[in-house]
Parts: structure tokens; sequence; C-alpha cells
């Protein structure tokens, strides 16, 4: 008496087991969130109102990367390198005098103060987006480095010790005033 059995193993239930691990793992896993560069969006020109206004050529520093990843500022051809001391120079010139906490060379053909010096950049769409993001560092640098030199004169403190109120006030100082759009 032979009987002709085929052994095997019972796989009806992996599917489920399957998706059971499926859902407990979507649901322990923690994803980190990219954080990307941080930046404020105007609000949008109420309707009627003009909110244009003039600013004087002098109080613009134009950063233009063509797609070759070459860097000019001002229309001179610089280095990534120079570009954070170049904006520095620029921000902190202190041209009509009303600062009185720059430390500025006191050029005709820099901003006036802080408050009136913009920063404009002009990204050429094949430029690669690791120069791009240098020049944002750089930037970004800029601002740090016056704001710190800032806050050691003011508080004799450095920025990362600062109450809100007196990281406010460094942030009034030197605003970050960055236009990726055409400035008139």
């Amino acid at each position: 008496m032979s009987r002709n059995t085929i052994s095997g193993v019972n796989a009806g239930s992996m599917a489920d087991i399957a998706f059971l691990l499926l859902i407990f793992f979507l649901v322990t896993t923690t994803f980190e969130e990219d954080e990307g560069i941080k930046s404020v969006i105007p609000k949008p020109c109420p309707v009627g109102v003009d909110c244009s206004s003039d600013v004087a050529k002098k109080n613009i520093f134009t950063i233009q990367l063509n797609r070759n990843n070459e860097l000019m500022a001002n229309n001179e051809t610089i280095t990534i390198e120079e570009l954070r001391e170049n904006v520095k120079a620029f921000i902190d010139n202190n041209g009509d005098e009303s600062c009185d906490y720059c430390n500025g060379v006191k050029k005709e053909t820099l901003s006036d103060n802080p408050q009136k010096a913009i920063i404009s950049i002009h990204t050429d769409r094949e430029a690669s987006y690791d120069r791009y993001i240098g020049v944002q560092n750089e930037l970004t640098g800029a601002y740090y480095e016056l704001r710190e030199e800032l806050s050691k004169t003011k508080f004799n403190k450095s920025v990362d010790n600062l109450t809100e109120e007196e990281l406010k006030i460094l942030q009034d100082s030197y605003p970050f005033r960055i236009s990726e759009a055409d400035v008139k």
C-alpha cells in the first residue's frame, strides 16, 4: 500500500504575516524632515496699493551665477571664497554715516547702511545646485559674522547665548534682505 503524498509548507497565512509586518514598520518608522533653505516669502501686495519702491543702485549688491558656475559680484568676476568678505563690506559700509555700530569704510559705491542693503541673486537655470547652495551659505555666513561681531561689542556675548530680545535687536540691525527677482 503506497500512498502518493506531497509534502510542503502551508503558506496560506504568509501574505497576512507580511502585511502585518509592513504595517508595523510603517507605523514605527520615523522619517527625518528635510530642512532646506529657510526663506520668508513676502505677502502679496494688496489690490489697489502700489508696493513698488525705488532703491538706489548703490544699495543693491548683484550676484550672478552663470551656467558655467562662474560667479560675478557687481559685474566683477570673483571666487566663492571672496564672496563673504565682499558682502560683509557692502552691508557694513555705512555710506550715509547713519549707522553707529557699523565698521565700514564709508565708500560711496557701497550701501548706505544695513537697513537699505539688498543682495540680488540671478542664477542661470543650468548652474549647478551645489554652487547655488555654496552662494547661499556664503551669504548666510556673512550675515552671521556681522551679527556675531555686533553681539560681542553690544552684549559681550556670543550669538548662541542671546535672549530672544537681544537676537531680535541683531536681526533688526542687520536684516537679511535677499532678492531672487529683479530689483529696480
